[in-house]
Parts: C-alpha cells; sequence; structure tokens
C-alpha cells in the first residue's frame, strides 16, 4: 500500500474542508448540475480521445500505481539475480524451481531457464513483456493527464454555463443564487479532481515508468546473463551500472570489505 497517495488525498481534501467549514457550511458546496458537468463532460472528453477497454485498464493500472505502488529497489533485483547465477552455478537451471520471487517477470525468466529454452526466446519473450508494461503504464498516464486536463476545462465551460443562466434571469432574483453556484462550483470542482487526483496519478505513473524501465531491464539482461552461464561475480559487474550512483558505491565498498 502506497500511504503517500492515501495521505495526500485525504489530507488535502481534509484542508478544502477545514476551509469550508470555517467560512460556511457544506451545503453550499454542494450542487449536482456542476458534478455532472465536470465528471461527466471530462470522462466524455476522454472517451473521445481514447477507446473504452483502454480507459478501463488505465484506471485499473492508476489505481494499482497510486494506491498499491510497492519501490522495488535496482539493487534488491541485482541481488536475487546474483543469488540465482549462484543456485545455477552450483545445482544447475532445475535449481531456480525452489527459489522464491516476488516480481513477476524475474520469476517468469527463473521458470524460462529451468525449462531450458533458448536464449532468443527468453530474451525476446521477456522483452515483449516489459514493453508491454510500459505501454500499460504509459496509456494510464496519458489517460490521467487527460482527465486532469480536461477537468478544469470543463470547469470553466460549467462558469459559463452558469454565468448565461444567471444573466437571462436578472428580472427573478430567485433564480440568480443557483446559477451562480454552478458559475462558481464547476470551477471549484474541476480544479480540485484536476489537482488533487488526476494529475498527481498521472505523475506518479511517470516516475513508476522511469523506476520499471530500469529495473526490466535489469532483470532481462541479469536472466540473459545467467542462462548464458555467466558467474555470479561477473554478473554484479555487469549489473552493476543500473545502480544508481549512492548504491553503486556501496555495492563497491561492500565487494572491497569483502
Amino acid at each position: 500500500m502506497d500511504l503517500a497517495t492515501i495521505i495526500g488525498i485525504i489530507g488535502g481534501a481534509a484542508f478544502i474542508s477545514v476551509a469550508i467549514l470555517l467560512g460556511g457550511s457544506f451545503s453550499q458546496f454542494m450542487d449536482g448540475p456542476s458534478v455532472l458537468i465536470v465528471i461527466g463532460g471530462g470522462l466524455a472528453a476522454t472517451l473521445i480521445r481514447f477507446p473504452l477497454s483502454g480507459i478501463i485498464q488505465a484506471f485499473a493500472t492508476g489505481g494499482k500505481v497510486a494506491f498499491s505502488h510497492k519501490k522495488v529497489e535496482p539493487r534488491e533485483i541485482l541481488d536475487k539475480i546474483a543469488e540465482m547465477g549462484d543456485i545455477v552455478r552450483k545445482t544447475g537451471p532445475l535449481g531456480l524451481e525452489n527459489i522464491e520471487l516476488d516480481e513477476p517477470n524475474l520469476k517468469k525468466g527463473a521458470q524460462f531457464i529451468a525449462d531450458g529454452y533458448e536464449l532468443n526466446f527468453i530474451k525476446e519473450s521477456m522483452e515483449l513483456a516489459r514493453d508491454q508494461y510500459l505501454t500499460r503504464l504509459t496509456e494510464g498516464q496519458r489517460v490521467f493527464k487527460t482527465l486532469g486536463d480536461a477537468a478544469p476545462a470543463f470547469g470553466m465551460i460549467g462558469t459559463l454555463i452558469g454565468l448565461v443562466q444567471m444573466l437571462a434571469n436578472m428580472d427573478d432574483p430567485s433564480k440568480i443564487g443557483p446559477a451562480m453556484a454552478i458559475a462558481l462550483l464547476t470551477t471549484l470542482y474541476g480544479a480540485v479532481l484536476a489537482n488533487l487526483v488526476c494529475l498527481p496519478i498521472s505523475d506518479k505513473l511517470t516516475a513508476k515508468f522511469g523506476v520499471e524501465e530500469i529495473n526490466q531491464t535489469l532483470i532481462i539482461d541479469g536472466i540473459v546473463a545467467i542462462r548464458d552461464g555467466k558467474s555470479p561475480a561477473l554478473i554484479r559487474e555487469m549489473l552493476i551500472s543500473y545502480l544508481p550512483d549512492a548504491q553503486q558505491v556501496a555495492l563497491l565498498a561492500e565487494e572491497e570489505a569483502a
């Protein structure tokens, strides 16, 4: 579970709620037509840009990354790959059938090695899985970015609708208030939806893409090296460049101390 996302959304909503309560009541900020304009319009604009299946997949991916994101350090992957190389060196490829792996693509690669698949098949299959996964992250990022851009725009559309209704009923003071509510609240709803939910999730998916691109490439190169029969020490040397600078320095210091 990603506490940062939960704390951020709940915290932002709490601050807004406190500000509302200090100046009035929630009933003043509830307006059905404004919700329809912002959410309905934003979803409609997103549907025009993307296929329905892509939007459903994007919401699933975005929710998974935003609320259950678990960061895996490249150092952890490198250590696990070196351990796998050591197992293959000592017990052969079948020894990988008993190793516990949490990362799906790494687990798939270990199974490929244990089953004796050819090197080219392993590499191509894992690269395809990586590319499909990164494509899902990219599509998710684009969908949430589109919704984040559309929400304030439809908030402005709602503001214009409310102003037109207000100006059309200037002779009836009882209709000026509801029209002004639509005019102002749609802008508020659009800004909150975009800046508290959609755009932050879009940025999180972008960050996840960068991390996973490195991790998945590291996994593929590690699995290929194991299948090619390289020693664990050589595998470490080959893959150390994937680590951040601080982790590279720490790993080299550990190897020198050993």
